[in-house]
Protein backbone atom coordinates (compact mmCIF):
# COMPACT_ATOMS: atom_id res chain seq x y z
CA UNK A 1 0.00 0.00 0.00
CA UNK A 2 1.40 3.31 -0.91
CA UNK A 3 1.44 6.04 2.00
CA UNK A 4 0.68 9.63 0.82
CA UNK A 5 3.71 11.72 1.46
CA UNK A 6 3.00 14.47 4.14
CA UNK A 7 3.27 17.78 2.82
CA UNK A 8 5.63 20.34 5.11
CA UNK A 9 6.37 24.30 4.05
CA UNK A 10 9.30 25.64 5.09
CA UNK A 11 9.81 29.33 6.04
CA UNK A 12 12.67 30.80 6.04
CA UNK A 13 15.14 30.41 2.77
CA UNK A 14 18.39 30.84 4.76
CA UNK A 15 21.55 28.33 5.95
CA UNK A 16 19.34 26.06 7.56
CA UNK A 17 15.96 26.67 6.13
CA UNK A 18 17.86 24.84 2.84
CA UNK A 19 19.33 22.29 5.15
CA UNK A 20 15.63 21.78 5.93
CA UNK A 21 14.49 21.29 2.52
CA UNK A 22 17.08 19.04 1.47
CA UNK A 23 16.28 16.32 3.89
CA UNK A 24 12.57 16.68 3.18
CA UNK A 25 13.05 16.70 -0.74
CA UNK A 26 15.55 13.17 0.12
CA UNK A 27 12.85 11.84 2.25
CA UNK A 28 9.88 9.56 0.95
CA UNK A 29 7.72 9.96 3.36
CA UNK A 30 7.28 13.66 3.21
CA UNK A 31 7.82 16.07 0.65
CA UNK A 32 8.13 20.04 0.38
CA UNK A 33 4.88 21.76 0.00
CA UNK A 34 6.13 25.61 -0.25
CA UNK A 35 9.02 28.07 0.87
CA UNK A 36 7.76 30.60 2.74
CA UNK A 37 10.51 33.78 2.31
CA UNK A 38 9.85 37.80 1.93
CA UNK A 39 13.19 38.27 0.79
CA UNK A 40 15.61 38.12 -2.06
CA UNK A 41 16.89 34.74 -2.10
CA UNK A 42 12.83 33.31 -1.93
CA UNK A 43 12.31 32.61 -5.53
CA UNK A 44 15.42 31.09 -6.80
CA UNK A 45 14.97 28.59 -3.51
CA UNK A 46 11.54 27.97 -4.36
CA UNK A 47 12.49 27.29 -8.41
CA UNK A 48 14.98 24.86 -7.55
CA UNK A 49 12.77 23.20 -5.13
CA UNK A 50 9.62 23.17 -7.75
CA UNK A 51 7.34 24.70 -5.43
CA UNK A 52 5.13 27.67 -4.68
CA UNK A 53 6.46 30.54 -3.13
CA UNK A 54 4.61 32.56 -0.19
CA UNK A 55 5.52 36.08 1.41
CA UNK A 56 4.50 35.15 4.45
CA UNK A 57 2.33 32.38 6.39
CA UNK A 58 -0.62 34.31 6.44
CA UNK A 59 -0.41 34.16 2.49
CA UNK A 60 0.23 30.18 2.55
CA UNK A 61 -2.71 29.51 4.81
CA UNK A 62 -4.94 31.79 2.95
CA UNK A 63 -4.05 29.76 -0.35
CA UNK A 64 -2.98 26.23 0.36
CA UNK A 65 -3.20 23.71 3.68
CA UNK A 66 0.29 21.74 3.93
CA UNK A 67 0.23 19.02 6.96
CA UNK A 68 3.32 20.59 8.87
CA UNK A 69 5.64 23.64 9.04
CA UNK A 70 9.13 24.36 9.68
CA UNK A 71 9.97 27.63 11.03
CA UNK A 72 13.45 28.91 10.11
CA UNK A 73 13.40 32.39 10.02
CA UNK A 74 15.14 34.82 12.40
CA UNK A 75 14.99 34.36 16.23
CA UNK A 76 12.82 37.64 16.59
CA UNK A 77 10.02 36.25 14.76
CA UNK A 78 9.77 32.46 15.93
CA UNK A 79 7.04 33.96 18.68
CA UNK A 80 4.90 35.49 15.89
CA UNK A 81 5.35 32.67 13.59
CA UNK A 82 4.73 30.00 15.61
CA UNK A 83 1.82 31.23 17.14
CA UNK A 84 0.48 31.87 13.45
CA UNK A 85 0.97 28.60 12.66
CA UNK A 86 -1.15 27.35 15.87
CA UNK A 87 -3.84 30.20 15.15
CA UNK A 88 -4.12 27.67 11.81
CA UNK A 89 -3.65 24.40 13.27
CA UNK A 90 -0.75 23.96 11.92
CA UNK A 91 2.15 21.21 13.98
CA UNK A 92 5.16 23.06 13.50
CA UNK A 93 8.54 23.02 14.25
CA UNK A 94 10.26 26.25 15.36
CA UNK A 95 13.76 26.53 15.10
CA UNK A 96 15.97 27.17 18.15
CA UNK A 97 16.00 28.98 20.35
CA UNK A 98 11.93 28.50 20.31
CA UNK A 99 11.87 32.44 21.16
CA UNK A 100 14.04 35.71 22.09
CA UNK A 101 12.54 36.46 25.03
CA UNK A 102 10.86 33.55 27.72
CA UNK A 103 8.20 35.62 27.61
CA UNK A 104 7.43 35.13 24.22
CA UNK A 105 8.33 31.61 24.19
CA UNK A 106 5.85 30.98 27.23
CA UNK A 107 3.02 32.36 25.15
CA UNK A 108 3.67 30.16 22.19
CA UNK A 109 4.06 27.13 24.40
CA UNK A 110 1.06 27.98 26.39
CA UNK A 111 -0.90 28.75 23.26
CA UNK A 112 -0.05 25.34 21.60
CA UNK A 113 -0.79 23.55 24.49
CA UNK A 114 -4.51 24.95 25.12
CA UNK A 115 -4.69 24.55 21.19
CA UNK A 116 -3.67 20.77 21.21
CA UNK A 117 -1.73 21.76 18.39
CA UNK A 118 2.13 19.69 17.97
CA UNK A 119 4.71 22.43 18.56
CA UNK A 120 8.37 21.37 18.49
CA UNK A 121 12.05 22.75 18.95
CA UNK A 122 14.12 22.45 16.35
CA UNK A 123 17.16 21.41 18.74
CA UNK A 124 17.93 18.31 16.08
CA UNK A 125 20.65 17.20 18.29
CA UNK A 126 17.76 15.44 19.66
CA UNK A 127 17.62 12.97 16.97
CA UNK A 128 21.48 12.14 16.66
CA UNK A 129 22.33 7.93 17.92
CA UNK A 130 24.40 9.41 20.02
CA UNK A 131 22.03 11.10 22.10
CA UNK A 132 19.55 8.36 21.10
CA UNK A 133 22.00 5.55 22.92
CA UNK A 134 23.03 8.28 25.42
CA UNK A 135 19.91 8.28 26.69
CA UNK A 136 19.04 4.47 26.44
CA UNK A 137 22.27 4.16 28.44
CA UNK A 138 21.33 6.91 31.28
CA UNK A 139 17.58 5.31 31.43
CA UNK A 140 18.94 1.73 31.77
CA UNK A 141 20.02 2.39 35.31
CA UNK A 142 23.16 0.95 33.72
CA UNK A 143 25.22 3.92 35.19
CA UNK A 144 23.14 4.11 38.37
CA UNK A 145 22.01 7.15 39.65
CA UNK A 146 23.84 10.39 37.73
CA UNK A 147 25.89 12.16 40.39
CA UNK A 148 27.97 14.73 38.20
CA UNK A 149 28.55 16.15 34.72
CA UNK A 150 31.36 17.89 32.90
CA UNK A 151 30.60 19.46 29.70
CA UNK A 152 32.63 21.09 27.41
CA UNK A 153 31.68 23.65 24.09
CA UNK A 154 35.52 24.75 23.28
CA UNK A 155 36.24 25.99 19.81
CA UNK A 156 37.82 29.00 18.26
CA UNK A 157 35.65 31.05 16.08
CA UNK A 158 37.30 32.86 13.10
CA UNK A 159 37.83 36.79 13.11
CA UNK A 160 35.39 37.41 10.19
CA UNK A 161 32.75 35.27 12.34
CA UNK A 162 32.62 38.89 13.91
CA UNK A 163 32.46 41.36 10.72
CA UNK A 164 28.91 40.28 9.06
CA UNK A 165 25.87 42.36 9.54
CA UNK A 166 27.59 45.12 11.46
CA UNK A 167 29.73 43.45 13.47
CA UNK A 168 26.65 42.54 15.91
CA UNK A 169 28.32 39.40 17.11
CA UNK A 170 31.07 41.88 18.96
CA UNK A 171 28.30 42.98 20.87
CA UNK A 172 25.79 41.77 23.93
CA UNK A 173 23.45 39.19 22.65
CA UNK A 174 25.88 38.08 20.27
CA UNK A 175 28.41 35.86 22.35
CA UNK A 176 28.13 32.43 22.74
CA UNK A 177 26.16 32.42 25.61
CA UNK A 178 23.37 33.68 23.61
CA UNK A 179 24.03 31.72 20.24
CA UNK A 180 25.44 28.47 21.00
CA UNK A 181 24.87 26.95 24.58
CA UNK A 182 21.26 26.69 24.07
CA UNK A 183 22.29 23.37 22.03
CA UNK A 184 24.37 21.92 25.04
CA UNK A 185 22.05 22.72 27.59
CA UNK A 186 19.15 20.85 25.89
CA UNK A 187 21.26 18.08 25.26
CA UNK A 188 22.29 17.74 29.37
CA UNK A 189 18.89 18.45 30.19
CA UNK A 190 17.21 15.63 27.76
CA UNK A 191 20.25 13.24 29.22
CA UNK A 192 19.93 14.03 33.00
CA UNK A 193 16.52 16.30 33.79
CA UNK A 194 15.87 19.64 34.54
CA UNK A 195 18.44 22.34 35.57
CA UNK A 196 16.89 24.30 38.78
CA UNK A 197 19.93 26.37 39.45
CA UNK A 198 22.95 28.16 38.02
CA UNK A 199 25.98 29.73 38.75
CA UNK A 200 27.86 31.87 36.61
CA UNK A 201 30.90 33.98 35.60
CA UNK A 202 31.93 35.28 32.50
CA UNK A 203 34.86 37.11 30.62
CA UNK A 204 35.70 39.13 27.58
CA UNK A 205 39.54 39.34 28.27
CA UNK A 206 40.90 37.56 25.38
CA UNK A 207 39.19 39.49 22.48
CA UNK A 208 38.02 42.78 24.74
CA UNK A 209 34.66 42.60 22.92
CA UNK A 210 31.46 44.52 25.42
CA UNK A 211 30.26 40.64 24.98
CA UNK A 212 31.68 37.18 26.47
CA UNK A 213 33.95 34.97 24.81
CA UNK A 214 34.29 32.30 27.84
CA UNK A 215 31.78 31.43 30.68
CA UNK A 216 32.31 29.30 33.43
CA UNK A 217 29.14 27.37 34.86
CA UNK A 218 27.80 25.60 37.30
CA UNK A 219 24.59 23.35 37.32
CA UNK A 220 22.34 22.07 40.01
CA UNK A 221 20.30 19.58 38.31
CA UNK A 222 16.48 18.56 39.65
CA UNK A 223 17.83 15.11 41.10
CA UNK A 224 20.48 16.56 42.96
CA UNK A 225 23.15 15.75 40.35
CA UNK A 226 26.04 18.69 39.85
CA UNK A 227 27.47 19.88 37.01
CA UNK A 228 30.72 22.65 35.35
CA UNK A 229 30.24 23.57 31.82
CA UNK A 230 33.19 25.64 30.58
CA UNK A 231 32.00 27.80 26.95
CA UNK A 232 34.31 29.54 24.89
CA UNK A 233 34.75 30.47 21.37
CA UNK A 234 38.19 31.53 21.50
CA UNK A 235 39.67 28.65 22.84
CA UNK A 236 42.30 26.38 20.33
CA UNK A 237 40.31 23.11 21.21
CA UNK A 238 38.24 20.52 19.82
CA UNK A 239 35.96 19.65 22.67
CA UNK A 240 32.68 20.87 21.17
CA UNK A 241 29.68 18.59 19.66
CA UNK A 242 30.65 19.93 16.04
CA UNK A 243 34.20 19.04 16.33
CA UNK A 244 33.52 15.40 18.23
CA UNK A 245 30.08 14.19 16.65
CA UNK A 246 31.41 13.57 13.36
CA UNK A 247 27.49 14.89 12.39
CA UNK A 248 28.58 18.61 10.36
CA UNK A 249 31.26 17.95 7.83
CA UNK A 250 31.80 21.92 7.82
CA UNK A 251 33.63 21.12 11.17
CA UNK A 252 36.95 18.95 11.32
CA UNK A 253 36.39 16.37 13.24
CA UNK A 254 38.15 14.55 16.16
CA UNK A 255 36.64 11.41 17.20
CA UNK A 256 38.53 10.88 19.76
CA UNK A 257 37.86 13.51 22.08
CA UNK A 258 34.43 14.40 24.08
CA UNK A 259 32.50 16.66 25.12
CA UNK A 260 30.44 15.53 28.01
CA UNK A 261 31.08 13.14 30.64
CA UNK A 262 28.38 11.54 32.98
CA UNK A 263 29.22 10.02 36.27
CA UNK A 264 26.87 7.76 37.82
CA UNK A 265 27.31 5.74 41.17
CA UNK A 266 27.57 2.74 39.13
CA UNK A 267 29.42 3.78 36.12
CA UNK A 268 30.21 6.67 33.94
CA UNK A 269 29.58 7.26 30.25
CA UNK A 270 31.65 9.94 27.95
CA UNK A 271 30.04 11.41 24.75
CA UNK A 272 30.27 10.98 22.13
CA UNK A 273 33.19 8.78 22.11
CA UNK A 274 30.59 6.40 24.01
CA UNK A 275 33.69 5.22 26.01
CA UNK A 276 31.86 2.96 28.90
CA UNK A 277 32.69 2.68 32.65
CA UNK A 278 31.12 0.05 35.03
CA UNK A 279 32.15 -1.26 38.13
CA UNK A 280 31.81 -5.25 37.58
CA UNK A 281 31.33 -6.15 41.09
CA UNK A 282 32.66 -4.24 44.00
CA UNK A 283 32.21 -0.46 43.50
CA UNK A 284 35.84 1.08 44.62
CA UNK A 285 38.66 3.10 43.82
CA UNK A 286 40.25 0.29 44.47
CA UNK A 287 39.01 -1.90 42.06
CA UNK A 288 39.05 -1.62 38.20
CA UNK A 289 36.60 -0.46 35.93
CA UNK A 290 34.98 -2.74 33.21
CA UNK A 291 35.72 -1.08 30.31
CA UNK A 292 33.80 -0.99 26.69
CA UNK A 293 32.81 1.46 23.57
CA UNK A 294 29.20 1.46 22.70
CA UNK A 295 28.26 0.74 18.81
CA UNK A 296 26.71 3.67 16.87
CA UNK A 297 24.59 3.19 13.50
CA UNK A 298 25.33 6.45 12.33
CA UNK A 299 22.50 9.00 10.70
CA UNK A 300 22.06 12.51 9.92
CA UNK A 301 20.32 13.88 12.80
CA UNK A 302 18.32 16.69 10.57
CA UNK A 303 17.03 13.90 8.36
CA UNK A 304 15.95 11.80 11.42
CA UNK A 305 14.05 15.19 12.86
CA UNK A 306 12.08 15.35 9.38
CA UNK A 307 11.33 11.52 9.81
CA UNK A 308 9.66 12.30 13.43
CA UNK A 309 7.66 14.96 12.86
CA UNK A 310 6.58 13.42 9.81
CA UNK A 311 5.26 10.72 12.44
CA UNK A 312 3.63 13.29 14.71
CA UNK A 313 1.95 15.00 12.70
CA UNK A 314 0.22 11.43 11.75
CA UNK A 315 -0.52 11.02 15.18
CA UNK A 316 1.90 8.09 15.51
CA UNK A 317 4.39 9.66 18.06
CA UNK A 318 4.88 12.02 20.67
CA UNK A 319 6.91 15.06 20.25
CA UNK A 320 10.82 14.23 21.46
CA UNK A 321 11.52 17.40 21.95
CA UNK A 322 8.71 19.57 22.39
CA UNK A 323 7.70 23.33 22.74
CA UNK A 324 8.30 23.16 26.67
CA UNK A 325 11.16 21.23 26.37
CA UNK A 326 12.89 24.04 23.93
CA UNK A 327 11.60 26.65 26.65
CA UNK A 328 13.19 24.71 29.60
CA UNK A 329 16.32 25.24 27.88
CA UNK A 330 15.94 28.88 27.10
CA UNK A 331 14.67 29.78 30.86
CA UNK A 332 18.70 28.00 32.00
CA UNK A 333 20.10 30.20 29.42
CA UNK A 334 18.62 33.21 30.77
CA UNK A 335 19.66 32.12 34.18
CA UNK A 336 22.79 32.28 33.07
CA UNK A 337 22.87 35.42 31.75
CA UNK A 338 21.47 36.90 34.73
CA UNK A 339 23.33 34.77 36.81
CA UNK A 340 26.76 36.31 34.86
CA UNK A 341 25.56 39.65 35.29
CA UNK A 342 24.54 39.77 38.89
CA UNK A 343 27.83 37.57 40.30
CA UNK A 344 24.66 35.61 42.19
CA UNK A 345 23.46 31.97 42.39
CA UNK A 346 19.73 32.08 39.85
CA UNK A 347 17.48 29.45 40.59
CA UNK A 348 15.86 28.41 37.50
CA UNK A 349 11.97 28.56 37.14
CA UNK A 350 9.59 27.31 34.51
Amino acid sequence: MTITPVRIAVAGAGLIGKRHLEEIDASRSAQIAAVVDPGPTGPDVANRCGVPLYGSLTELFERDRPDGVILATPNQVHVDGGLECVAAGMPVIVEKPIGDTVEGATRLVEAAEAAGVPLLTGHHRNYSPIMVRAREIVQSGLLGSIVAVVGTALFHKPDGYFDVNGGWRRQPGGGPILLNLIHDVNNLQSLVGDVVRVQATTSDATRGFPVEDTAAMVFTFANGALGTFLLSDTAASARSWEQTSQENESYAAYPDEDCYHLAGTAGSLSVPTMRLQVFPGTRSWEEPFETSTMELERSDPLANQVEHFVAVIRGEAEPICSGRDGLKSLHVVDAVVESARTGRPVDVVC
